[in-house]
């Protein structure tokens, strides 16, 4: 388990965390989302203690992670990838971590196999790709076997394959009663693995609940409805009290759900080509609720009319 209380973080005069205060439980994947400068990295680097707190505390299963005699039992982290001796074979980067937390050499072997880099433990790491320098570090991540693991971007530089392999493994991790924190950007994924939501801005919590309340709290959705005679259903479900928006040959109703809607076509004999309830993704819900909290606009590309 991981608890942070009025964990605050301020770097000269910029506040980069304000005090937050959250839980990550066992046995479920805990998504950690936010736009860039939201203060994701500084939290995570709190938890492992990589930066101190300006106030308040982190602890890791009930005390400060620096305080583990053998941190890579206690908790396993994937931060930054690229922080490996390049000159240093896969199989010799795990080995010295492991004997520095008095973890068998046995288990070298077997995170290796786990990752899918067993053909090629004897090569240089400064030599691996983008995506076998990720399971090089997802590797040293579970060297430990450790009951709280944090992944911050596990799938930046993964094909398909390892993108799904990642999702397969945060889940398993999680039915094996363990703490999973993970961080990304890629919200497709996201809303394939995560079970629970914790979403900063600007250093605060904007939400702390089930990625199931999430989405009905933050996703817009509406009926999607296809009839021959558009304009006669349209004032019908009007008049119904629904609100009622036409888009191309389609109406977009909000105000019921399908089940209603069908009831109240078909008692008057309207005949449907489709009726269909869509709700829109993560990555509209969390653009809506961060919209204020974005750091860093891009400007969109304007048009020239010649």
């Amino acid at each position: 388990m991981i608890r942070a209380k009025g964990l605050t973080k301020r770097f000269g005069e910029k506040l980069a965390v304000d005090g937050l205060d959250f839980t990550v439980e066992p046995g479920r994947v805990t998504g950690f989302l936010g736009p860039n400068g939201a203060g994701k990295s500084t939290t995570m680097r709190m938890i492992l203690g990589l930066d101190a707190p300006t106030s308040g505390t982190v602890s890791v299963n009930g005390h400060r992670y620096a305080d583990s005699p053998a941190p890579l039992r206690e908790i396993g982290a994937l931060l930054d990838a690229h922080a490996i001796h390049p000159g240093r074979s896969a199989r010799d980067h795990l080995r010295w971590m492991a004997a520095s937390n008095g973890i068998p050499t046995t288990r070298v072997g077997e995170v290796l196999d786990l990752v899918g880099l067993d053909s090629v433990a004897g090569q240089r790491a400064g030599r691996f790709s983008l995506g076998m320098g990720q399971r090089l570090g997802i590797a040293a991540a579970l060297l430990g076997d450790p009951p709280v693991v944090v992944l911050d971007e596990p799938v930046n530089g993964l094909d398909p394959e390892g993108i799904r392999w990642v999702r397969s493994l945060a889940r398993q991790l999680a039915t094996e009663g363990r703490t999973v924190f993970v961080s990304s950007h890629l919200m497709s994924e996201m809303a394939l693995m995560a079970d629970h939501l914790i979403v900063i801005g600007r250093g605060h919590i904007l939400a702390d609940c089930s990625m199931q309340d999430f989405m009905t709290d933050h996703a817009a959705s509406y009926v999607k409805v296809k009839a021959p005679k558009l304009p006669e259903v349209a004032t019908l479900l009007q008049h119904g009290g629904l609100e009622v928006a036409q888009v191309d040959s389609e109406l977009h109703v909000q105000g019921a759900d399908a089940a209603s809607i069908g009831e109240l076509l078909g008692m008057q004999g309207f005949l449907l080509h489709e009726l269909t309830l869509v709700r829109s993704s993560l990555e509209d819900a969390f653009m809506g609720l961060t919209a204020d909290s974005v750091e860093y606009h891009a400007k969109q590309k304007q048009e020239v009319v010649r």
